[in-house]
């Protein structure tokens, strides 16, 4: 049930959305000619790597000049545009795809990079009997800074308990923060 009602969402919002993708994906390109898209291998259901999509919001070849690592506060490498689409999230259209081919859901564990998580962590079969999401209980309720293992927790607690009524909930209250434009600048429990 849950993989059609992804689907189906995933279809309505990449045609509802897809007029606002293209002026973003002008915008992007026009900043400073590089590329549009962002892509980075991902840890999928089952253990499956899958290539996740995204808008770039930092300057090209960002991983390659300063390494792999999460953004910080008024961090160099994200661009004027980027900053506007990681506050209101909307720099994670192109997942709609994603959700839509199957490599994800609207709500589960967030799918981390293949680079970013070691598969011999205890529980990390565990975490990955579900699809990941495109939004979860960790990027919901915990604070942006807090730790991978502490991510980990809300996860594998999340791969435990997850009735539909818990993914409508995450749901809503990303789309608040995502009105909100907060995304960035979270720094305490919803």
């Amino acid at each position: 049930m849950k993989r059609i009602s992804d689907f189906l969402l995933a279809s309505m919002g990449l045609l509802i959305f897809s007029p606002l993708a293209i002026l973003f994906a002008l915008w992007v390109k026009l900043e400073d000619g590089g590329p549009i898209l962002y892509s980075q291998n991902r840890w999928g259901r089952n253990a499956r790597r899958f290539r996740a999509y995204k808008f770039r919001t930092m300057v090209p070849d960002a991983d390659i000049k300063w390494g792999l690592k999460p953004a910080a506060e008024n961090d160099e490498r994200i661009t004027k545009i980027g900053r506007f689409l990681r506050a209101t999230a909307m720099d994670e259209l192109p997942q709609l795809v994603n959700i839509w081919k199957g490599d994800m859901s609207f709500v589960g564990p967030r799918a981390m990079a293949a680079e970013e998580m070691d598969p011999s962590i205890l529980g990390f079969s565990e975490r990955h009997r579900v699809r990941p999401g495109l939004t979860g209980p960790a990027q919901v309720y915990a604070p942006r800074d807090v730790s991978i293992h502490e991510k980990f927790r809300y996860d594998l607690h999340y791969v435990h308990h997850h009735p539909f009524l818990g993914d409508l909930r995450l749901l809503l209250l990303s789309v608040w923060v995502t009105l909100r434009g907060k995304w960035e600048s979270r720094q305490k429990k919803i």
